[in-house]
Order: C-alpha cells, then structure tokens, then sequence
C-alpha cells in the first residue's frame, strides 16, 4: 500500500490490513478488505471520514475473519 505523505492516522489505519501473516483461508477473506481499502486511500484524502470509514472496513473485515473461524 503506497502511504507516502499520508497522515499518522491513516497510515495507522492501513497497518491493519495486512493479511499476509493468516492462514491461507483467512487471507482469502481479508485480502478484499485489505485491497478496498487500498483504494480508498487512494481515491479519498486524508481527513476524518476516510478515517472512520477505513475504521468501519477494518471492523467488518475483523467480523468477516472470526465468521470464517467459526466455519473452520
């Protein structure tokens, strides 16, 4: 993910996306979380609502990932 000369928080933020320390199974469904991100930073500036809404995604793909535990 390319963060340079973005804020603390959204690089904070991006961190926890990365995906490739799961499973393979896991990664499978982190990896479109880690890429939409990617795109919204990209697409949208710094500020508080690319903030919250990277807040939202990550709290989605954290669901998203114990749904796939539960399954396993």
């Amino acid at each position: 993910m390319n963060l340079v000369g973005r804020r603390p928080e959204t690089y904070r933020m991006a961190q926890y996306f990365a995906y490739g320390h799961l499973p393979a199974n896991l990664q499978a469904v982190s990896k479109p979380c880690h890429d939409l991100a990617e795109q919204m930073i990209q697409a949208i500036p710094d500020g508080p609502e690319l903030t919250t809404g990277l807040r939202k995604l990550l709290e989605a793909k954290d669901c998203f990932v114990r749904a796939a535990l539960d399954k396993s």
